[in-house]
Parts: structure tokens; C-alpha cells; sequence
């Protein structure tokens, strides 16, 4: 069993992509964290994509392929999603024929750590990754300054997600 964890900020989400990360081992689950923002992916564009689909993203892409489950933490920008996210997302479904099986039919959890709430970029995930075939968990990770996760969370969500692939 395999999950790919994708975490759309180098702050609070790519820690709390770490704590899905240990609780999912524990679980023996093997994981894949990917730091969009270490990525330093170029800005997915007609032009952009002339010069060629980067070459990370054969990996990334059969990564997910290989996935039988994805986690996504974002914050919520102005709104809406990260730009880096959406550009992650773009650049995988220009990057093979295949792309849509690295999405259809698999469980995803969404989750946010956002000073702003982040309900509103839990909604367009929701919307997002739905939209590409992905059957989103009804239960999300809303976390902000002033409130944690909690590890019943946690660990409900591991346990729903770890079901759903068996």
C-alpha cells in the first residue's frame, strides 16, 4: 500500500504533512511527501510546455500512477488554492496520455493549515481533485493558530483511508 502525500507549503502543511507521513508508516503504509515548494517547478504555460514537460515530472507522475491513495495539504491563498499546487496539477496532466490514472477511482483526504481558515481552498480541492475522478473523503483536516490538530483526528483519518485502499 502506498500513499502519495502532497504538501502545497514549505510551513505549517509540509508539517502537517509529516505528521500524516509517521502515523501512516506506523500503520505500514509506504509514503511518498512531495514539497511542491521545493520543486522549483516553471510556471505551466502554452509556451512553457513547448520547451518541454520537465523532466521530474516522469517520476512524479508514475509516483502517483503508483499511489493507491493521495493526502493534499494547502494553504488557503486569497481564497483558493496555491499557485504551486495548481501548477503541480497542471504539468501532471499535460506530462502523459495516462494522467487521469493517477487520479481516477483512488481515495484522497484533503487537509489545510491556513491563518486565513482555509475553508475556502478545502472546498476548491474538494471540487479539484473530484473533478479529476477522486473519491475525496467526506472527513478533512481544518487546522489554523488556533486550533491543532487533534490525534483522534489524526488517526480517524489514517485509519479511513488505509480502509478504503483494502
Amino acid at each position: 500500500m502506498k500513499i502519495t502525500i502532497l504538501a502545497a507549503s514549505d510551513n505549517n502543511n509540509l508539517q502537517l504533512s509529516k505528521k500524516f507521513e509517521e502515523a501512516l508508516k506506523l500503520r505500514s503504509v509506504e509514503v511518498n511527501l512531495v514539497d511542491l515548494s521545493a520543486l522549483d517547478l516553471p510556471l505551466y504555460s502554452n509556451p512553457a510546455e513547448k520547451n518541454g514537460v520537465p523532466e521530474v515530472m516522469q517520476s512524479l507522475l508514475k509516483d502517483l500512477l503508483d499511489s493507491n491513495g493521495l493526502m493534499v495539504f494547502a494553504p488557503e491563498y486569497n481564497g483558493g488554492l496555491p499557485p504551486v499546487l495548481t501548477n503541480y496539477i497542471a504539468w501532471i496532466s499535460r506530462t502523459g496520455e495516462e494522467f487521469r490514472a493517477a487520479f481516477n477511482s483512488k481515495p484522497a483526504v484533503i487537509g489545510t493549515h491556513s491563518g486565513s481558515g482555509g475553508l475556502h481552498a478545502l472546498m476548491a480541492l474538494r471540487v479539484q481533485l473530484s473533478y479529476l475522478g477522486m473519491n475525496v473523503l467526506g472527513r478533512q483536516v481544518h487546522t489554523h493558530y488556533k486550533k491543532e490538530l487533534m490525534d483522534d483526528t489524526l488517526n480517524d483519518i489514517c485509519d479511513r483511508l488505509v480502509s478504503l485502499i483494502k
